[in-house]
């Protein structure tokens, strides 16, 4: 009897031994998702906060593109408001649409992309930009760490056990794959 009970906690202690590093692995990995998502909101929610003062200071150029400003103060709340990963994404894109459509508006007073202030807050918004575009890259190569040890062999039983599921990307509309047509 006692040589069973030494050889079932043996059994016991190997299990553990094998399983508790693979699960301690899932986790941090899953943390690991938590953090780059933590980051992507982040520089999102840089670019939105730079947004109202860019649009304070075309208001002040073009007061009659009231229903622009109203497009792009509605996409950053939608910033405010996202509480996952596709949603995020989708209020990223309606941000891009209105800033783009302010782009345009822009493009009507020369005298305005001349001011000092307005450069300044473009030159932040470009950065802010290229954050956004490294987060995400960062994010998404996170999540396919992720999805490929709960997806791989023997890794997947102990997720499918302990509830640790397929995480999504952050992705880009087609409209925002399109390359600009830039003309002179």
């Amino acid at each position: 009897m006692k040589k069973i009970m030494a050889v079932i906690l043996a059994i016991i202690v190997i299990l553990g031994a094998l399983i508790v590093p693979k699960y301690n692995k899932l986790v941090k990995l899953d943390n690991e998702v938590d953090l780059a998502y933590s980051q992507v909101q982040v520089v999102v929610k840089r670019r939105a906060d730079l947004i109202p003062n860019l649009v304070e200071t075309v208001k002040g150029y073009a007061t009659h593109e009231e229903e622009t400003f109203l497009q792009v103060t509605e996409a950053r709340a939608g910033i405010d408001s996202a509480k996952n990963i596709d949603e995020l994404s989708q209020a990223n894109e309606e941000l891009n649409t209105a800033v783009n459509r302010l782009n345009f508006v822009v493009e009507s007073y020369p005298e305005l992309k001349a001011n000092q202030n307005f450069q300044d807050l473009q030159v932040q918004l470009e950065s802010s930009e290229n954050r956004i575009s490294t987060e995400r890259q960062r994010f998404n190569d996170t999540v396919k760490q992720y999805n490929e040890a709960v997806r791989s062999f023997p890794m997947n039983l102990l997720a499918g056990l302990f509830g640790f599921e397929k995480k999504s990307y952050f992705e880009i509309s087609e409209q925002d794959q399109q390359v600009p047509n830039v003309s002179f």
